[in-house]
Protein backbone atom coordinates (compact mmCIF):
# COMPACT_ATOMS: atom_id res chain seq x y z
CA UNK A 1 0.00 0.00 0.00
CA UNK A 2 1.22 3.83 -0.58
CA UNK A 3 0.51 6.43 1.00
CA UNK A 4 0.69 10.40 -0.38
CA UNK A 5 0.33 13.24 1.72
CA UNK A 6 -0.29 16.72 0.83
CA UNK A 7 -1.83 19.04 3.99
CA UNK A 8 -4.66 17.02 4.76
CA UNK A 9 -5.87 15.41 1.55
CA UNK A 10 -4.31 11.58 1.88
CA UNK A 11 -4.49 9.50 -1.85
CA UNK A 12 -4.18 5.61 -0.77
CA UNK A 13 -3.48 3.36 -3.00
CA UNK A 14 -3.46 -0.69 -1.61
CA UNK A 15 -4.01 -3.09 -4.64
CA UNK A 16 -6.75 -1.99 -6.81
CA UNK A 17 -8.53 0.86 -4.30
CA UNK A 18 -8.04 4.10 -5.14
CA UNK A 19 -9.08 6.59 -2.78
CA UNK A 20 -8.76 10.72 -3.63
CA UNK A 21 -9.89 13.23 -1.30
CA UNK A 22 -10.40 17.08 -2.65
CA UNK A 23 -12.66 19.78 -1.91
CA UNK A 24 -15.02 21.92 -4.47
CA UNK A 25 -16.01 25.59 -4.32
CA UNK A 26 -18.38 27.50 -6.75
CA UNK A 27 -16.77 29.47 -8.76
CA UNK A 28 -17.60 32.22 -11.94
CA UNK A 29 -15.40 31.15 -13.91
CA UNK A 30 -15.98 27.68 -14.26
CA UNK A 31 -19.78 27.86 -15.25
CA UNK A 32 -21.86 24.56 -14.99
CA UNK A 33 -21.38 22.20 -18.24
CA UNK A 34 -25.30 22.51 -19.55
CA UNK A 35 -24.64 18.71 -21.12
CA UNK A 36 -23.83 17.13 -17.80
CA UNK A 37 -27.40 18.35 -16.61
CA UNK A 38 -28.66 17.14 -19.20
CA UNK A 39 -27.75 14.01 -18.92
CA UNK A 40 -28.94 13.79 -14.96
CA UNK A 41 -31.96 11.09 -14.53
CA UNK A 42 -34.38 13.94 -13.03
CA UNK A 43 -34.73 17.58 -14.81
CA UNK A 44 -32.19 19.34 -11.93
CA UNK A 45 -33.48 22.80 -10.71
CA UNK A 46 -29.93 23.58 -9.60
CA UNK A 47 -26.86 24.10 -11.74
CA UNK A 48 -23.42 24.55 -10.43
CA UNK A 49 -20.03 25.09 -11.35
CA UNK A 50 -16.69 24.41 -9.53
CA UNK A 51 -13.23 24.21 -9.41
CA UNK A 52 -11.57 20.92 -7.82
CA UNK A 53 -8.50 21.86 -4.71
CA UNK A 54 -6.22 19.85 -3.33
CA UNK A 55 -3.88 21.20 -0.39
CA UNK A 56 -0.27 21.97 -0.95
CA UNK A 57 2.63 21.90 1.42
CA UNK A 58 2.86 25.55 2.10
CA UNK A 59 -1.27 25.53 3.41
CA UNK A 60 -2.52 26.77 -0.05
CA UNK A 61 -4.69 25.20 -2.32
CA UNK A 62 -3.88 23.79 -5.72
CA UNK A 63 -6.39 23.62 -8.60
CA UNK A 64 -6.90 20.29 -9.62
CA UNK A 65 -9.70 20.15 -11.84
CA UNK A 66 -13.63 21.39 -12.54
CA UNK A 67 -16.64 20.19 -11.65
CA UNK A 68 -20.43 20.30 -12.16
CA UNK A 69 -22.99 19.91 -9.97
CA UNK A 70 -26.96 19.25 -10.79
CA UNK A 71 -29.34 18.57 -7.94
CA UNK A 72 -33.13 19.27 -7.97
CA UNK A 73 -34.57 21.17 -5.10
CA UNK A 74 -38.44 21.19 -4.46
CA UNK A 75 -38.06 22.42 -0.48
CA UNK A 76 -36.78 25.76 -0.76
CA UNK A 77 -37.20 26.37 2.86
CA UNK A 78 -34.47 23.34 3.12
CA UNK A 79 -35.95 21.53 5.34
CA UNK A 80 -33.57 19.16 7.45
CA UNK A 81 -33.99 15.37 6.48
CA UNK A 82 -35.43 16.22 2.59
CA UNK A 83 -33.17 14.40 0.39
CA UNK A 84 -32.15 15.79 -2.83
CA UNK A 85 -31.31 14.15 -6.58
CA UNK A 86 -28.05 14.73 -7.11
CA UNK A 87 -25.67 13.96 -9.81
CA UNK A 88 -21.94 15.50 -11.13
CA UNK A 89 -19.23 15.68 -13.24
CA UNK A 90 -15.62 15.23 -11.85
CA UNK A 91 -12.72 16.45 -14.44
CA UNK A 92 -9.60 15.28 -12.43
CA UNK A 93 -6.00 14.58 -14.05
CA UNK A 94 -7.04 11.22 -14.56
CA UNK A 95 -10.41 11.38 -15.99
CA UNK A 96 -14.10 12.37 -15.69
CA UNK A 97 -16.12 10.61 -12.77
CA UNK A 98 -19.64 10.98 -13.06
CA UNK A 99 -21.87 10.31 -9.84
CA UNK A 100 -25.33 9.91 -8.91
CA UNK A 101 -27.30 9.81 -5.83
CA UNK A 102 -28.90 11.43 -3.27
CA UNK A 103 -27.99 14.28 -0.38
CA UNK A 104 -29.49 14.65 2.57
CA UNK A 105 -30.08 18.42 3.86
CA UNK A 106 -28.76 18.17 7.75
CA UNK A 107 -29.37 21.84 8.52
CA UNK A 108 -30.71 24.92 7.63
CA UNK A 109 -29.46 27.51 10.38
CA UNK A 110 -25.94 26.59 11.24
CA UNK A 111 -23.63 28.56 12.00
CA UNK A 112 -26.40 31.05 10.75
CA UNK A 113 -29.54 30.92 9.13
CA UNK A 114 -29.66 30.45 5.08
CA UNK A 115 -26.73 28.52 5.55
CA UNK A 116 -27.63 25.21 4.26
CA UNK A 117 -25.67 21.98 5.37
CA UNK A 118 -25.85 18.56 3.36
CA UNK A 119 -24.29 15.07 2.44
CA UNK A 120 -24.41 12.17 0.75
CA UNK A 121 -23.09 8.76 -0.47
CA UNK A 122 -22.87 8.75 -4.68
CA UNK A 123 -22.58 5.78 -6.87
CA UNK A 124 -19.78 5.72 -9.24
CA UNK A 125 -21.76 5.92 -12.69
CA UNK A 126 -19.14 6.54 -15.06
CA UNK A 127 -15.48 6.56 -14.53
CA UNK A 128 -12.44 6.69 -17.21
CA UNK A 129 -10.93 3.76 -18.55
CA UNK A 130 -8.57 2.24 -16.53
CA UNK A 131 -11.04 2.18 -13.48
CA UNK A 132 -13.90 0.05 -12.27
CA UNK A 133 -16.78 1.85 -10.47
CA UNK A 134 -16.92 3.05 -6.80
CA UNK A 135 -18.62 5.32 -4.83
CA UNK A 136 -18.29 9.21 -4.06
CA UNK A 137 -19.46 10.84 -0.80
CA UNK A 138 -19.61 14.55 0.67
CA UNK A 139 -19.74 16.76 2.89
CA UNK A 140 -21.24 20.03 1.72
CA UNK A 141 -22.31 23.90 2.20
CA UNK A 142 -24.86 25.41 -0.13
CA UNK A 143 -25.16 28.87 -0.01
CA UNK A 144 -28.20 30.05 -1.78
CA UNK A 145 -28.86 33.72 -0.44
CA UNK A 146 -24.78 34.75 -1.15
CA UNK A 147 -24.66 35.09 2.27
CA UNK A 148 -21.21 37.29 3.50
CA UNK A 149 -18.71 34.80 4.62
CA UNK A 150 -19.73 31.52 3.64
CA UNK A 151 -19.09 29.38 0.37
CA UNK A 152 -20.69 26.67 -1.62
CA UNK A 153 -18.48 23.80 -1.62
CA UNK A 154 -17.83 20.28 -0.50
CA UNK A 155 -15.51 17.96 0.70
CA UNK A 156 -15.29 14.73 -1.21
CA UNK A 157 -13.93 11.14 -0.91
CA UNK A 158 -13.65 9.66 -3.86
CA UNK A 159 -13.26 5.74 -3.68
CA UNK A 160 -13.04 3.35 -7.16
CA UNK A 161 -11.23 0.81 -7.92
CA UNK A 162 -8.38 0.54 -10.76
CA UNK A 163 -8.48 -2.64 -13.35
CA UNK A 164 -5.72 -4.64 -12.74
CA UNK A 165 -2.85 -4.29 -15.03
CA UNK A 166 -3.72 -1.12 -16.63
CA UNK A 167 -1.07 0.75 -15.22
CA UNK A 168 -3.68 3.63 -14.84
CA UNK A 169 -1.44 6.84 -13.02
CA UNK A 170 -1.84 8.47 -10.43
CA UNK A 171 -3.27 12.00 -10.47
Amino acid sequence: MTREQAGSTVRLQSGSEWVYAFRSQEDAATPPDEAVCAAAPFSPTVKLGAGLYVPVADGGHERVGSATACFRLTDWAFTPGTQVPFYARFLLPVGAFTASGECVLVSNDQPQAGVVLAGGTLKLVEVPPGFAGGVLSNLSVFNPLKLPGFATGSYYTLYTFRKEGTGTPSP
